[in-house]
């Protein structure tokens, strides 16, 4: 898979408006989180009880959005996007960056560190 196929991504923020991302045990790198729609992103907030401050819309067909918003994540030690996290499973698409846009996406599992159920 190598095409975002929806018109927006959705971004949490925290309550500094930085955008809120997650990083594995022992990995120098971290995924901003986002989400295919405002639902699932609301539905992680309440399933992961995160103290989002705000969740922000960027249009994925906005070129210079995309490319401005690729270069300030790139600033922090964050490498890709984790596409709708499921808090509960751990399941998401990993969107790596291409340059300044978005490029291959792929299929991954976390591992909860607690029980959801």
């Amino acid at each position: 898979m190598n095409a975002l196929d929806f018109p927006e991504l959705y971004f949490l923020l925290d309550s500094s408006g930085a955008l809120i991302a997650f990083q594995e045990k022992d990995q120098s790198w971290a995924g901003a989180l986002a989400f295919s729609s405002e639902e699932r992103a609301h539905a992680f907030v309440k399933q992961s009880r995160l103290e989002a401050a705000e969740i922000a819309a960027i249009a994925t067909s906005d070129r210079e959005s995309v490319a401005a918003l690729i270069a300030s994540i790139k600033r922090r030690p964050i490498r890709y996007l984790l596409l709708d996290l499921d808090y509960r499973t751990g399941a998401c698409q990993q969107v790596d960056f291409a340059g300044d846009g978005f490029g291959p996406i792929r299929e991954r599992r976390f591992n909860a560190a607690h029980d959801h159920g």
